[in-house]
């Protein structure tokens, strides 16, 4: 399954909608999905949301598309 992991790039400053990134990641669950970003970022993860096929194929054409591998 792909999920898409919405974070802020620094976990010691406070959240700020706007500097909100996401990443792609294959895993077997949104459980798994986060502790793989958690084990091996800083980031401060603010949500897991698994793509269903239809959200997969839209978040494709976006041409900065691409799986992140840890």
């Amino acid at each position: 399954m792909t999920f898409k992991v919405y974070f802020q790039p620094d976990n010691t400053k406070r959240p700020v909608r706007e500097n909100t990134q996401s990443i792609y990641v294959e895993a077997e669950s949104e459980a798994e999905a986060l502790l793989m970003v958690e084990h091996n970022t800083n980031y401060n993860i603010e949500y897991v949301e698994e793509l269903d096929e239809k959200a997969l194929e839209y978040e494709k054409k976006n041409p900065n598309f691409e799986i992140t591998k840890f």
